[in-house]
């Protein structure tokens, strides 16, 4: 059974950077597409980065050229890479298949706030 641990969160000054986390157990790695949503107070969960198993990568417009997305298929981890952080980007990140597949479970997310 797959499991998903997001990490990597925090608070952060606009214009900054985190690098999130998400390790994973189970057959997570053995989908194709892979990738981060998030979901801001009182908003619809959102994709916004995804990589397949060739390494082609596609973002949300609102992140894109801020955002890389890479996997470690050796290490089970797929990481967010985030510059340039804005106050629209605060949210719970997860990660999890793209398109979201029914019985792999959601993780319990990892918060990112950008403020000042």
């Amino acid at each position: 059974q797959v499991q998903l641990v997001e990490s990597g969160g925090g608070l952060v000054q606009p214009g900054g950077s985190l690098r999130l986390s998400c390790a994973a157990s189970g057959s997570f790695f053995s989908f194709n597409g892979l990738g981060w949503y998030r979901q801001a107070p009182g908003k619809e969960r959102e994709s916004v980065a995804v990589i397949n198993k060739g390494g082609s990568t596609n973002y949300a417009i609102s992140v894109k050229g801020r955002f890389t997305i890479t996997r470690d298929n050796a290490k089970n981890t797929l990481y967010l890479q985030m510059n340039n952080l804005k106050p629209e980007d605060t949210a719970v990140y997860y990660c999890n298949t793209v398109p979201k597949m029914p019985g792999i479970p959601w993780g319990q997310g990892t918060q990112v706030t950008v403020s000042s």
